[in-house]
Formats: structure tokens, C-alpha cells, sequence
């Protein structure tokens, strides 16, 4: 049986190429693949999704991190509570998500997606800080990208 998803999305930026359904579509794979991996614990999620510009994305990054620059994506994880809900926000910054896209020569919606499903994964509890975690992460985000019939963003 599926999780169940509670996803509020935010735009701090408009980004019409990036509606609530698809956002949803996106984290509901990586909320599927997580179930499936049997590393992470939850019976239900809540998330939120923001898409923010420059400035905002800066500012997160400089508060949370101490980095004094925009990154593509920030997850904010709070565990998974007794009841079993995964909770966490995902915020993806739209202009480095444009431009990483550009840079990398794919298409911003298989960009967007997987920062998306990163972002959640994150938010489930995956790391990427060891090499073992990182594997273990890469190769589902692999898995769940490749189902929607997305290159492996790692090759």
C-alpha cells in the first residue's frame, strides 16, 4: 500500500512550467520509491514544495547553512514522528535550476524533477554525507527518474 501524501506547494516565484500537479506526480514517485526501498520508516508524508528566486533562495541558504549563495535545493527534514508521518519542506530555487539545466544541456522539467524527487527523498531521511549513503540515494533517485523515463542524472 502507497503512502499517504499531504503536499502543500508555495510559489515565492512564478514558474508556470512548474504547476502543483506536476510537483505532486513527482513527489508521489519519490515517496513510492522510498516505501519500496524499505530504508525509510513512514506510513504517511507531509511535505511542502516552495520555488523561490534569487534573493530568497540566498537568504535560506545564508541562515541555514552559512553559504552565502543560492543553491538549487534546501530540504528541511523533521523526522518521522511515533505515528509514523514524515515531515519536511523542500524548497527548489528556480533561476539555479534554469541555469543548471542550460549548463547541463537537459531539459528543465527532467531537471526540475529530479531536484524534486532529491528534495523529497532528503525530507524521507537519504543522505548523501558517506559514500554508502550516497550510492544507496543516487541509485534510487536513478530507479524513480529512470520510471519516468528520465536519463540518470548521475551518468
Amino acid at each position: 500500500m502507497s503512502p499517504e501524501l499531504s503536499l502543500s506547494v508555495q510559489y515565492g516565484i512564478n514558474e508556470p512550467r512548474l504547476p502543483r500537479w506536476r510537483l505532486r506526480r513527482w513527489a508521489r514517485r519519490a515517496l513510492d520509491g522510498a516505501a519500496g526501498d524499505g530504508l525509510a520508516c513512514f506510513e504517511r508524508a507531509e511535505l511542502s514544495v516552495r520555488l523561490v528566486g534569487q534573493a530568497e533562495g540566498r537568504r535560506l541558504n545564508l541562515a541555514y547553512r552559512g553559504r552565502d549563495y543560492a543553491t538549487n535545493v534546501l530540504t528541511f527534514e523533521y523526522g518521522t514522528d511515533p505515528a509514523g508521518t514524515a515531515r519536511g519542506d523542500v524548497v527548489i530555487c528556480v533561476p539555479v535550476l534554469a541555469r543548471e539545466a542550460r549548463e547541463q544541456g537537459k531539459p528543465l522539467l527532467h531537471h526540475a524533477a529530479h531536484l524534486t524527487v532529491h528534495g523529497v527523498l532528503h525530507a524521507l531521511g537519504y543522505d548523501h554525507i558517506k559514500a554508502r549513503d550516497a550510492r544507496r540515494m543516487e541509485t534510487l533517485e536513478t530507479a524513480i527518474l529512470a520510471g519516468m523515463r528520465i536519463a540518470d542524472p548521475y551518468a
